[in-house]
């Protein structure tokens, strides 16, 4: 928000308003690109200058084909694009983790995922055009930094030409990005005739991609594949939580053969379904990071449920490690299951037998049993003690000896076995508990909002000619103090410990990550109004009351928080950045001509 007038400098500087009503509204379905100018909404000039795979390296980093070799194992056979970098690392942690656990049993066709550490710190040639991109994404759906994701479809047939007897092998898309509802729907399309016409089919989808549009936020996206056309809408962080912006409209189109609703949620009841009586305790656990394992008969259900936790607490972003897939051979399996400290935050999905006993002394255990046995009531309804969990067969619930901080909702488990009574579609069911785990979340958020945006510094006290002022700084006790009158009750019908919840949960992971986004949003609106303050100045006046040295040096600046404003795309109104510039030419024309020559040239970043 800008300096607009000598009635505002008193009032704190405001949050930016919701968005949703301006931006998102705006969107026709009828329309590739419809986002007003702003960020996010304006056509990127880079994306005209984007070399050959750039598009593509924009969506994936690699796809990879993995075999089973009777001598080797499991191996890599193909990596496509071809120029595609993988460490050695690398390789052996996609292979192990692109084949289901011998225990699964998997015949057939499976879709599941994992999640690995990217084994060197490599930088992308697009890097700062991915930021770009990524800055309006909402927080749970950003790119990756350090780790990769494996999207996997895996076949197993009976092949009697062979001499293992069975057909194995797995398609695998290592991504980035968390968009796992269109990964898979992808992997649907590509995988199947993949494994019927081979490696120049897959030439031709790489291809295919490599036309695609970035995956900017707030774009609608018609994305040809192999013959077949996919719409989708990439979110934004101003999107009302818990809407979709995308409604298929008949004349537009009539070429689009599939319009995916969401690109990454997954269906939270069918996830939660054996262990739904449990959903609220599941919520804090996840909330406060604790060590969970999630114990499960397959990959799918296992990757599946491990992501519906991470979901279940959106829009809030999960800040520890989680891997919905799990096995014995991963590089950081001593790590995460030692016995000489405790269990770190991160959440496991595993389907080997063995872990029953190696991770027997984890705090939190969720075991999922068949989901496509899922037509009768859930009958589970006792948290269990974890002695009672001996091996990967015990009976489906969680297994903890954690009391919960807040009072059971039984009116959301009572909504949810009406459902199922009444035969509710199984997408209804799902968002009546999106709805409901939104809603928590929101109003546990909320509070902590409130009070960090008043850390924000009076309007008045932005000078331009001074260094922006700081955030004040965030004191436990004091947001405690703010509870009693704009806690969680204002919103949420839940009765309990709230205060404890919340003493709880500022010691997480997941707070630091939270208010760490939030103290670098705020730092870069003030930033922000410090450079549309200085806009607003007679800088040619205040140039004449100082001498030529003083020029050089204001002119050094206002290059660096010019270069700044761009590097690091702050929030300013539209047309400062050009006006900043114009103030700069302005300033540099008034010196002498040798000093213009030199100030001219462009500053390095």
């Amino acid at each position: 928000m800008a300096l607009q007038g000598p009635e505002e400098l008193g009032e704190q500087v405001e949050e930016p308003e919701d968005l949703d009503d301006q931006d998102a509204s705006s969107i026709s379905p009828a329309e590739e690109i419809t986002m007003p100018p702003g960020p996010g909404g304006d056509e990127e000039p880079e994306e005209a200058l984007l070399l050959p795979w750039d598009r593509f390296s924009a969506w994936l980093h690699c796809i990879c084909v993995v075999g089973f070799d009777l001598e080797l194992g499991q191996a890599v056979e193909v990596i496509y694009p071809h120029h595609s970098k993988l460490s050695e690392k690398e390789k052996t942690s996609i292979c192990y983790l692109s084949f289901p656990d011998s225990n699964s049993g998997c015949l057939g066709d499976t879709q599941f995922c994992f999640r690995f550490r990217q084994g060197s710190n490599r930088k992308s040639s697009l890097g700062v055009f991915l930021e770009t991109t990524d800055r309006d994404a909402p927080p749970c759906l950003k790119r990756e930094q350090g780790h990769y994701y494996g999207y996997v479809y895996f076949r197993q047939v009976r092949d009697k030409s062979l001499k293992r007897g069975y057909f194995q092998k797995s398609l695998v898309l290592i991504s980035k990005l968390p968009y796992v509802t269109f990964f898979h729907s992808l992997l649907k399309i590509m995988a199947p005739e993949y494994f019927e016409k081979q490696e120049p089919c897959l030439e031709a989808a790489c291809n295919d991609m490599d036309r695609w549009p970035t995956p900017h936020p707030g774009r609608i996206l018609t994305l040809p594949i192999m013959g077949v056309v996919i719409k989708v809408r990439i979110p934004t962080s101003y999107d009302k939580p818990g809407t979709s912006q995308l409604v298929q409209s008949a004349q537009s189109d009539s070429q689009v053969s599939i319009v995916l609703p969401t690109i990454h949620e997954v269906d939270l009841f069918r996830c939660f379904y054996p262990v739904f009586f449990h959903i609220q305790m599941l919520w804090e656990l996840v909330l406060l990071g604790e060590a969970l394992v999630v114990m499960a008969p397959s990959p799918a259900e296992s990757s599946d449920t491990v992501l519906a936790c991470v979901s279940c607490i959106s829009p809030l972003r999960y800040s520890s490690d989680f891997r919905p897939y799990f096995t014995i051979h991963d590089s950081e399996f001593k790590e995460y299951t030692t016995r000489t400290q405790a269990p770190p935050s991160v959440i496991l999905g595993v389907t080997n037998p063995f872990f029953a006993k190696t991770l027997q002394h984890w705090p939190h255990i969720i075991r999922i049993g068949d989901m496509k046995q899922a037509g009768e009531m859930a009958k589970q309804m006792k948290v269990k003690k974890l002695k009672n969990l001996k091996t990967l067969d015990s009976k489906p619930g969680v297994y903890t000896a954690y009391k919960p901080y807040l009072n059971k909702d039984e009116e959301i488990i009572k909504q949810l076995q009406k459902g199922v009574q009444q035969k509710r579609p199984s997408p209804a069911q799902n968002a009546i508990l999106r709805r409901y785990f939104l809603e928590l979340t929101q109003s546990f958020i909320i509070p902590l909002e409130r009070y960090v945006a008043s850390l924000m510094p009076l309007q008045k006290s932005i000078s331009p000619w001074k260094s922006p002022p700081q955030l004040r700084p965030f004191i436990s006790q004091d947001f405690m103090k703010t509870l009693e009158k704009a806690g969680p009750q204002l919103t949420s019908r839940l009765k309990g410990d709230w205060i404890g919840l919340y003493r709880h949960f500022l010691k997480s992971p997941n707070f630091d990550g939270w208010f760490r986004n939030r103290r670098r949003e705020m730092t870069q609106k003030l930033e922000a109004l410090h450079l549309e303050a200085l806009c607003e100045e007679d800088l040619q006046q205040r140039v004449q009351m100082h001498s030529e040295v003083e020029t050089v040096d204001l002119v050094l600046k206002l290059k660096d928080k010019l270069t700044q404003a761009e590097r690091e795309q702050l929030p300013v109104r539209p047309g400062t950045v050009a006006k900043l510039r114009a103030h700069i030419d302005a300033v540099i024309l008034a010196l002498p001509e040798d000093l213009q020559g030199i100030l001219h040239k462009p500053s390095t970043p």
